[in-house]
């Protein structure tokens, strides 16, 4: 399993990357990366089939501790994942922007 900082998350996602969260969805509505969908890590099994097997899926969660574990699961059955550090609250604490509510973007 691969891991990357905010700053190289930042980019990646600002050239398109996909990626999800896997906090639980009062966590994501209270405040998330805009553009990363919504996966909840107690629905990830189901989420597979939409997560894509061409390219990397980034995973984020509150810190990185959820985003590792989930990472590691997803390499497990075959798809690229890289665990984002920091998570949304270092997200957030860099003075990134976070969007609150949802996008209904899923995966």
């Amino acid at each position: 399993m691969r891991e990357v900082d905010l700053d190289v998350f930042a980019s990646e996602l600002a050239q398109g990357a996909f990626a999800i969260d896997v906090r639980e969805p009062d966590e994501y509505r209270a405040g998330h990366v805009p553009g990363v969908r919504t996966a909840p890590l107690s629905e990830l099994g189901a989420r597979l089939p939409a997560l894509p097997a061409d390219r990397p899926v980034y995973v984020i969660c509150a810190s990185g501790n959820r985003s590792a574990w989930a990472a590691e699961h997803l390499e497990a059955v075959g798809i690229r994942a890289v665990s984002v550090a920091g998570g949304t609250s270092g997200w957030a604490h860099t003075g990134r922007p976070i969007m609150r509510g949802t996008d209904a973007r899923t995966a």
